[in-house]
């Protein structure tokens, strides 16, 4: 009996242990709604919710990403959030596109399928699809005085921004005809129609989706064009006059951009062993206004001119492996596109010595150990530093060494003008000796012939 209750309590314990992991498998952010279409210069809402799929949790920590160009931030909060203690208060950039919500409720939490984090209210700034995503540091902490994260899913949301419908004549434009397109034309040119007994219009080109044209006259033409505008997205605003009343507006939009993306460094590494390996061009540059569309890559044998003239492209990505593996010279050529049709090109030369040593303007590889030229620039500026210093150092022991040498020299000279004055001194004194002794014999002869009378 005992045996028979220990193995039903083992088998409901295991049960209840796999619901609970089972309940604790995942839990779920999603927005609110998830698509919708609205017109530039209006203002909507979407909703954070989190769906804990039957956990209980306690914080939570949502970071958007918006498209900054075509969304603004106008509130990060509204709406009766569950959410009562705020680790932080709700963050929000127009400049990166972020939006951080980090913040939870008391023990023992909260278990819900539904649960509204924030609303936030955006403008639409630009026609075009305006996709907001969950970041990878999105969590969902469970109630089990762990703080474990339990987020599985995070489903964000597609918009599309459009132009409001016209109210006024209809606008057509050869130049610029996709209205969510960016377009390197800057001089673009308008068409519109003209209903019966019109017989002004007044329009004005401007970055203001919500501009209105002044009331004064521009005449009875039918179209407009404008010359070197800025980059940009501009909008075209229209009204007809009619029985010398104004009627109701039209709008439409054109994205300029004249500016090729950033200029770049095209790496190249050798991936692989020495018998094996294969060279590879690493590159990746941004633009500022209208994004990247592609990249073209063209590899050129430097000694084949019919190539050096005319270089064939194809589109590719980064890394590009290079079909050279034989020593030679060879140049590697990437332009890269933005979505206006700009580009920029960047080019760098490789050199193949031999399966051990290959060159590029960045540097020299040694089998695997790579050398950039900066390096070996400061290696051999080294090493010229170290040499100046040595010569230095020399000239300075040999201009000590001579200044040694001369005043030995001097001492030797003065010991040698001392020994001659002494022994001027010794020979005068022997002369003086000599002499005395002379005197002292010419006085004995004289005291000894005194004597002898």
């Amino acid at each position: 009996m005992r045996k028979t209750f220990f193995i039903l309590f083992i088998v409901f314990f295991l049960f209840f242990a796999r619901m609970d992991s089972v309940k604790a498998q995942g839990a779920s952010f999603y927005l609110s709604p998830q698509s919708g279409t609205f017109f530039v210069g209006s203002i909507f809402d979407i909703s954070v919710f989190v769906n804990t799929e039957g956990n209980s949790i306690n914080a939570v920590q949502v970071d958007l990403k918006f498209p900054p160009d075509l969304l603004q931030v106008t509130s990060p909060t509204a709406g009766s959030s569950f959410i009562s203690v705020w680790a932080d208060q709700p963050f929000y950039s127009n400049q990166e596109g972020l939006i951080s919500f980090k913040g939870g409720v008391p023990s023992p939490g909260i278990n819900t399928s539904s649960g509204l984090i924030s609303t936030i209210t955006f403008r639409a700034k630009a026609p075009g699809q305006a996709a907001i995503s969950f970041l990878d540091s999105s969590k969902v902490l469970l109630a089990d005085a762990k703080g474990t994260d339990i987020l599985k899913t995070a489903t964000g949301g597609e918009y599309l921004l459009a132009v409001p419908p016209p109210e006024g004549p209809k606008i057509y434009s050869p130049t610029h005809p996709c209205l969510t397109c960016w377009s390197k034309n800057n001089n673009p040119t308008f068409f519109w129609e003209k209903e019966s007994g019109v017989t002004d219009f007044s329009y004005s080109l401007d970055q203001d989706a919500r501009g209105i044209p002044d009331n004064i006259s521009e005449g009875s033409a039918t179209s407009a064009t404008f010359n070197d505008v800025l980059d940009g997205v501009w909008y075209f605003h229209l009204k007809a006059k009619k029985e010398n009343v104004w009627g109701g507006m039209s709008h439409y939009s054109i994205q300029i951009d004249t500016t090729p993306p950033r200029d770049f460094v095209i790496d190249v590494e050798r991936v692989g062993e020495v018998t094996g390996s294969r060279f590879f061009a690493y590159f990746s540059t941004n633009d500022l206004l209208s994004g990247m569309d592609h990249y073209e890559v063209s590899t050129v044998d430097m000694t084949d001119p019919r190539a050096t003239l005319n270089p064939f492209f194809v589109e590719a990505n980064s890394p590009y492996k290079i079909p050279f593996e034989s020593s030679g010279k060879y140049a590697i050529l990437v332009k890269a596109y933005d979505k206006a049709g700009n580009f920029v090109e960047s080019r760098s030369v490789l050199s193949i010595v031999s399966p051990f040593i290959s060159y590029t303007e960045t540097g020299i590889r040694i089998k695997n150990l790579f050398l950039p030229w900066w390096l070996i620039y400061s290696l051999v500026l080294f090493l010229f530093g170290l040499l100046g210093v040595g010569i230095y150092y020399l000239l300075l022991k040999k201009k000590s060494l001579a200044q040694r040498l001369t005043k030995e020299v001097a001492e030797a000279e003065k010991e040698i003008e001392d020994v001659s004055e002494l022994e001027k001194r010794i020979r005068e004194m022997k002369t003086l000796e000599e002499e005395a002794g002379r005197q002292k014999e010419r006085l004995i002869e004289k005291l000894g012939g005194t004597e002898k009378k």
